[in-house]
């Protein structure tokens, strides 16, 4: 039985993600908003009959110059059933409808767990000469079905993206996340997981008089202060201040409690800051800030333990890190920030990664040829 595919409201979008468990922050309606150089739109599918959407997608259209076509982006999406056999069923009516609104080319990103690594296997892996990269360890947990999926989608014609960037982080969304499980677990079960350096490191800023409270839209210039200066000490390139003003009103707008801002005080001066985003039972630290100033007294992991500490209290069933490097070599400057997650006690997890539909072959070839040479 063939699903039906069109545009839904803002209401119909929000109400079924509030039926899961948990959806990528990239697939709510808000985040749309936070992305004025894309056209945003929602979708959803329904079986014969229906009147609820039995899975929605947040598309993001980005116009090539002078030309009406566009690249269609589903970061971290589509919501839909990606264990059902019959894959083809949800995908060809996305297809055909994209097609259709003038893109070019698909981009997607299955929200699909691969494999999984112990903080002790990452932390083995680190120590081991041998261990060039992250995927090339044997993991911990395979995941059953992701295989399949991938099969699926290469059956159907969809191409996995290659990884862009440097170090293992994609040009889109990472492929590796580091993240802490909180469902089941006492605060007491989640503090002996952390590794001896933070335990001692939490005690440490609290004995320092380091003091993390919440802050709001007026705090936004603070955390961007020591956000470029972080950007220009681990070398990217930061964000532009309206971003993260935009990113408060869109997402706290749908929902107060989706975007939180956390600020790590000592002696009158702000020495970190970091965001976190909440969508059901998930709960991701999503940019994270500090200055180089008085780091003794450990403001990165007492902001660090305050979020895991809220993220528990609020029934989340998982704390996510965000991206990692997958390049284990002591060259690569990426390797101080996995070393700080792995003190968590978490664990790596390796997504599917993000899958391109070429529909107009030459023009998709010409982007591929642009973001190389980006």
């Amino acid at each position: 039985m063939t699903l039906r595919l069109r545009p839904v409201s803002r209401e119909e979008h929000l109400a079924f993600i509030a039926s899961r468990p948990s959806a990528s922050h990239m697939q709510v309606p808000s985040w749309g908003e936070v992305k004025p150089d894309w056209r945003a739109e929602s979708l959803g599918w329904f079986e014969e009959g229906g009147d609820r959407p039995a899975g929605v997608g947040l598309v993001l259209f980005r116009p090539l110059p002078k030309l009406k076509r566009y690249l269609a982006y589903l970061p971290e999406g589509p919501v839909i059933d990606w264990h059902a056999p019959d894959l083809d069923r949800w995908l060809a009516p996305l297809l055909a409808y994209l097609k259709s609104r003038g893109a070019f080319s698909v981009k997607m990103g299955p929200p699909v767990v691969v494999r999984r690594w112990s903080a002790d296997a990452v932390k083995a892996a680190i120590a081991d000469p041998g261990a060039r990269r992250l995927g090339d360890v044997p993991a911990t947990e395979h995941e059953p079905g992701a295989d399949g999926i991938a099969d699926r989608l290469r059956r159907m014609g969809w191409q996995q993206s290659e990884p862009g960037g440097e170090d293992g982080f994609a040009a889109g969304q990472p492929r590796y996340v580091f993240q802490v499980p909180l469902a089941g677990r006492t605060l007491d079960d989640i503090q002996r997981g952390l590794n001896q350096q933070w335990r001692r490191n939490v005690k440490k800023a609290e004995k320092a008089g380091v003091k993390v409270v919440q802050g709001g839209y007026d705090d936004l210039p603070a955390f961007y202060t020591l956000y470029t200066e972080t950007a220009a000490r681990d070398r990217f390139i930061p964000r532009p201040l309206p971003y993260f003003q935009r990113m408060w009103t869109a997402l706290t707008a749908e929902d107060p409690d989706r975007m939180r801002l956390y600020l790590a005080h000592h002696d009158g001066e702000v020495l970190a800051a970091a965001t976190m985003l909440t969508v059901g039972t998930h709960v991701w630290y999503s940019y994270g800030a500090s200055t180089g100033r008085r780091r003794e007294v450990q403001p990165n992991n007492a902001i660090q333990w305050r979020m895991l500490t809220d993220a528990h209290a609020m029934g989340a069933a998982v704390y996510d890190l965000r991206g990692i490097t997958d390049t284990l070599e002591d060259t690569n400057h990426l390797l101080g920030l996995l070393r700080f997650k792995v003190g968590t006690g978490g664990h790596a997890v390796e997504y599917l990664g993000e899958w391109d539909f070429p529909l107009n072959r030459l023009l998709h070839k010409a982007l591929e040829l642009y973001m190389s040479r980006r």
